[in-house]
């Protein structure tokens, strides 16, 4: 019997000899091989093997409108004749940064750049050279990007993550230097007593402590008010900022899910949906902290520049995008996803599995435990919880034609519909069936 290669197997194959596992970020690798791109239109992704799916994962998070939205392409064409990047400054970026900054209380002062993790790094960067201090201090299993300092136990587990009190300083990359780790203090998310103990540790050195108000990889867990809040007052009183990674988050409400608080970070990591679609990060905050990055007298404290920060295309595309992100298509995307949600509780009550959910405002994620996790500890997947996770997206993507995120997370766009919604609902409801006796093993 003679077997037909597909075009992405062919692709694969050649790919594999130019690039370390034939692909340049493993987010998208799929085992045998990923499948290709064709095209891609609204809430649609069509593969070069003519196959055609819902997308709810949306590029991680980054395309708010969906795929090709006609009225951000268009915008782009105008700018693409006109050029793509200068050695000058632009007009749409002025105008940009004022309707970021008239969107958000809390942003003063903007600076873009090209990624979240530029733009989280930045926000170190600035906070050490405006308090003087050198640590930096993040929540145990929250992903900031790929900085030394921000990555520092994002991957932490029970064989190396400690005790729970004062949590270790956990390396990514082999290789990563001791003294980096040294300068990076874990503490538990939303645990106000056993946080506040560990930063009182190091009162003295740390320059800010770090939250992602809804962190993906700690199991998409809401921080509570109370939480943010004794955080909010601890770097009052020490000298310290309080900055928000906003990098996934933004999309979450009108001004991002700070929203949800009574008090304001320092500075605030922006970066994929303010990108309308292209690569984008940004940094927003406080007037004085920001004036570090001021050049106009004389060398600033923290000098930043880059290559293609700012670029008109990029500017252009999200600032179509953000405009188009308005209030009311904020509610409607947010009642949407709580739809779906809905929906999803009831298929996982009718499939009797013991399954939960977590998350907020435009975005979800599936975890195999009777009870929502809140915790990093709590959310942690063992090796047989993965890969029954694994078969979950892999049937919804195989056999129901829907691409998810893959820790089983949705991040809806404005171009989904209640059509996808229910379908949706209704492949989780054969999956959680079709896969039930190993949902249920994994409990015991």
């Amino acid at each position: 019997m003679i077997t037909v290669q597909s075009k992405s197997e062919e692709i694969f194959q050649k790919a594999c000899e130019y690039l370390p596992g034939g692909i340049s970020r493993n987010t998208v690798f799929r085992d045998p091989n990923p499948d290709y791109v064709e095209s891609a239109s609204g809430c649609y992704i069509t593969d070069i093997d003519g196959v055609r799916r819902i997308d709810f994962a949306n590029n991680m998070a980054s395309l708010i409108h969906g795929h090709a939205h006609p009225a951000i392409v268009e915008t782009v064409i105008n700018q693409l004749k006109r050029g793509t990047a200068y050695t000058m400054a632009t007009q749409i970026e002025a105008e940009y940064a004022e309707l970021l900054c008239n969107r958000v209380d809390s942003f003063e002062r903007i600076r873009f750049m090209n990624s979240g993790t530029e733009a989280v790094m930045a926000m170190i960067k600035l906070s050490r050279a405006f308090t003087g201090k050198p640590k930096i201090a993040k929540t145990e299993g929250a992903y900031h990007g790929t900085y030394d300092f921000a990555e520092v136990s994002q991957t932490a587990n029970p064989d190396n993550w400690g005790n729970v009190d004062l949590p270790e300083s956990v390396p990514v990359v082999k290789g990563t230097p001791k003294s980096v780790l040294d300068e990076v203090v874990i503490f538990p998310y939303n645990d106000i007593e056993r946080t506040l103990s560990i930063l009182n540790r190091y009162k003295n050195e740390i320059a800010c402590v770090i939250i992602d108000p809804i962190p993906h990889r700690v199991g998409l867990v809401k921080g509570n008010p109370e939480f943010i809040e004794a955080i909010y007052k601890w770097t009052r009183e020490n000298n310290s900022l309080l900055v928000f990674d906003e990098v996934v988050t933004f999309r979450v409400g009108y001004g991002g899910a700070q929203e949800m608080y009574s008090v304001k970070p320092d500075l605030t990591a922006l970066g994929k949906i303010i990108g309308g679609g292209f690569p984008v990060g940004a940094l927003a905050g406080r007037a004085d902290i920001m004036e570090l990055m001021n050049p106009r007298f004389g060398k600033p404290a923290f000098p930043h520049s880059g290559t293609f920060s700012a670029n008109p295309i990029t500017m252009t595309a999200g600032y179509t995008a953000m405009k188009l992100f308005d209030k009311e298509a904020v509610s409607n995307l947010n009642e949407l996803t709580s739809k779906a949600i809905e929906q999803i509780h009831e298929s996982i009550k009718i499939a009797d599995v013991p399954v939960s959910i977590t998350g907020a405002g435009s975005m979800f994620r599936i975890h195999l435990k009777p009870n929502p996790p809140k915790t990093y500890r709590e959310a942690f997947q063992p090796k047989e919880e993965q890969q029954v996770i694994k078969n979950i997206l892999d049937y919804l993507y195989n056999e129901e034609k829907l691409l998810l995120i893959n820790t089983c997370s949705c991040m809806f766009s404005t171009a989904i519909t209640q059509t996808e919604v229910d379908i949706l609902s209704e492949a989780f409801l054969r999956a959680f069936k079709k896969l039930k006796e190993q949902i249920i093993k994994i409990q015991s």
